[in-house]
C-alpha cells in the first residue's frame, strides 16, 4: 500500500488534480468574496489586487500572471525543473480561473466575509501544495524559505503580508486594510492546518516500571515502532526506561488502554507533532 501511495503522489495525473482543485478553491474565493469587498488578499495575489483597485486597467488575473515571471525565474534556479513546471501550470490555471468564474457569494457581514473568503482561500494554496508544484505567487519564495530555514509556509506568509498592508493604508480605506489583515491571518491558520492535517501524529512519552511489559505490546497491537530511553528519577535516583513511540490520532486511546491495563501508575505524556518523517509515515517531499 506505502508503494502504491508513493507512486499516486509522483504521478503526473495526481499532481494536476491537486493543483486545479487548490486553483479552483483559490480563485473562487478570490472572485466571489475578496473583489467583492474590496479585500487584499495578500501574497503576490494581493499586490495584483492592490494594483487593480488603483489603476484600474487589466485583471486581477492578468496582474497575477505578469508579477509572477521574476518569482518563476527563482523557481528554476532555486528549487527543480519539476517544480517549475507544475507550478507554472497552476499558475496559469488560477488565472484561467480567475477570468472564468463569474459569480459572487453575496455575504453582507465583512466579518463573515473573511471567515468564509479565509478559510476557501487557505484551503486552496493548501491543497495545490500537497503537489508537488505551487499556485506560483510567493508560493515560490516560501517553499525555498522553508526547505532552507525550515520556516513554516503560512507563517512566513503572513509576515510578509504584513508588509503589503501597512503599504496598503496610503490606498485603501482603513476598515478595508484591517480586514484584509484578519484575512490574512485565517489565510494562513487553515493553509498551514491543510497542509499538516495527514502528517500530524502524537508523540507519547511512557514512564513506568513496567514498559519491558508494555513495550512489545505497542509493537504487536498498534504496529509502531517503540526506542527505550534511559531516565533517572530525581526523587529517587533510580534508573529506569522510557518509552518513546509515535502513533496516528487514532491509535491514543488504544494506547491509553494497554498501558494502563499492564500499569495502573504509568506516566504518559502526548504531545503533538506536525511533521513525522520516516518508515510508516511520511517521506520527504523532494521537488
Amino acid at each position: 500500500m506505502s508503494y502504491f501511495k508513493q507512486r499516486l503522489k509522483s504521478s503526473v495525473v495526481w499532481n494536476l488534480f491537486l493543483l486545479a482543485t487548490g486553483a479552483f478553491f483559490f480563485a473562487l474565493g478570490l472572485k466571489a468574496i475578496a473583489i467583492p469587498h474590496e479585500f487584499i488578499t495578500g501574497g503576490i495575489s494581493g499586490l495584483g489586487l492592490l494594483l487593480f483597485y488603483t489603476s484600474g486597467i487589466l485583471t486581477p488575473g492578468l496582474w497575477y500572471l505578469i508579477i509572477n515571471i521574476p518569482l518563476f525565474l527563482v523557481g528554476w534556479i532555486f528549487i527543480s525543473r519539476r517544480f517549475f513546471f507544475y507550478s507554472l501550470f497552476g499558475m496559469i490555471i488560477s488565472s484561467i480561473f480567475m477570468e472564468m468564474i463569474p459569480w459572487t457569494i453575496e455575504i453582507k457581514d465583512p466579518f463573515l466575509a473573511v471567515l468564509a473568503c479565509g478559510t476557501i482561500f487557505g484551503a486552496g494554496g493548501g491543497i495545490a501544495l500537497h503537489s508537488l508544484g505551487s499556485l506560483g505567487g510567493m508560493d515560490i519564495i516560501s517553499i525555498m524559505v522553508n526547505q532552507k530555514f525550515g520556516i513554516r509556509i503560512g507563517s512566513f506568509l503572513f509576515f510578509f503580508n504584513l508588509l503589503l498592508f501597512i503599504f496598503s493604508f496610503g490606498f485603501l480605506d482603513t476598515d478595508v486594510v484591517l480586514y484584509s489583515i484578519a484575512l490574512s491571518f485565517v489565510v494562513s491558520q487553515v493553509l498551514d492546518q491543510v497542509l499538516t492535517m495527514f502528517n500530524q501524529r502524537k508523540m507519547v512519552l511512557i514512564v513506568s516500571d513496567l514498559n519491558n511489559e508494555i513495550a512489545p505490546v505497542v509493537l504487536s497491537s498498534l504496529k509502531r515502532g517503540a526506542t527505550f530511553l534511559n531516565g533517572t528519577g530525581a526523587y529517587t535516583g533510580e534508573e529506569k526506561k522510557i518509552l518513546l513511540t509515535v502513533v496516528h490520532s487514532h491509535q491514543v486511546k488504544r494506547l491509553e488502554e494497554i498501558v494502563l491495563t499492564i500499569d495502573h501508575d504509568a506516566l504518559m505524556i502526548t504531545e503533538n507533532t506536525f511533521d513525522v518523517l520516516g518508515r510508516g509515515f511520511s517521506t520527504p517531499k523532494v521537488y
